[in-house]
């Protein structure tokens, strides 16, 4: 097999999977949620340093990220909100610390807590990463009560033990192998975990960071992915997560555009929203491990 982790198998191939609620389209708003440290080198950068030489600290680099968390974060939170719509956030436990405002704010919405690492940093340039990932999720549990039933890795990056380690912590889904429109089951030597669907199509990061598009590329692909899905699920559910940075999507010449996509699959009869374990149950409830 050219995947380790998850056996090939048409999108749709394996069981005949009955709709949630009634809905064949489950949209999955996930909001990154990261500290960006400031005496390290930058995750990402919109200003390249003069003369090509990375400089620590960061300023403008740091900044458009900490604008994020200062005011892109309460936009994202009341839009959301505001509709009466579920959201998971994929968290760096850091945040608890570094952003306890933003950390309570998610908390007293009711979103879910994705492990999303400490920092910002990717886990395969971490040592110790089990240590690190076990830190994450024991942040989270003290801050909300609720140990994380997902995962997502900073920079969707694994190291060849990731699962093993996610499983063995007693994770039940992970989000950073986007190669389906429905859940998976993998396969690790501690036991089958979850591939949940993620995105790096309709997803900010890769649209506005990577691919420097102009304001309404997002929307413009939302839009076309929900005409697809909505003919596809007629017969087959789709799973449409949506990737959402605070300092992206929630800058003021692109945050129309969140507020349209939101409308627009609200209007859908076909979508209904979920959180990332909400959709882990539904798939697995139709789906066991065992028959997989």
């Amino acid at each position: 097999m050219a995947n380790p982790r998850i056996p090939y198998l048409f999108s749709n191939d394996g069981p005949a999977l009955a709709p949630a609620n009634g809905k064949s389209i489950l949209v999955h708003l996930v909001v990154n949620v990261e500290h960006w440290q400031f005496e390290a080198s930058m995750p990402r950068t919109i200003i390249t340093p003069p003369h090509g030489k990375e400089t620590i600290p960061d300023v403008p680099n740091f900044s458009w990220a900490d604008y994020g968390m200062r005011a892109g974060l309460p936009r994202i939170i009341e839009a959301i909100a505001s509709r009466g719509l579920p959201a998971s956030t994929s968290f760096n436990a850091g945040v608890i610390q570094a952003y306890p405002r933003a950390a309570q704010a998610m908390h007293s919405a009711g979103w879910e807590f994705i492990g999303h690492g400490v920092h910002q940093k990717a886990l395969n340039h971490a040592e110790g990463e089990e240590a690190l990932i076990v830190t994450a999720l024991e942040m989270i549990e003290s801050f909300t009560g609720t140990r994380p039933r997902g995962w997502l890795s900073p920079g969707l990056r694994e190291s060849f033990d990731t699962p093993e380690i996610l499983k063995r912590q007693g994770v039940d889904y992970v989000c950073d192998w986007v190669v389906d429109d429905v859940p998976r089951w993998m396969h690790t030597k501690a036991g089958p975990l979850l591939s949940v669907p993620y995105n790096v199509e309709v997803n900010d990061s890769i649209i506005y960071a990577v691919e420097k598009h102009s304001s309404p590329e997002m929307y413009l692909r939302l839009e076309n992915t929900l005409r697809l899905f909505e003919r596809e699920a007629k017969t087959h559910p789709r799973v449409l997560a949506i990737g959402l940075h605070p300092h992206l999507i929630g800058v003021p010449h692109r945050f129309e555009y969140l507020e349209r996509m939101l409308d627009l699959l609200m209007k859908s009869p076909q979508v209904g929203f979920m959180t990332g374990s909400q959709i882990a149950d539904w798939y697995a409830a139709q789906v066991p491990a065992a028959s997989a």
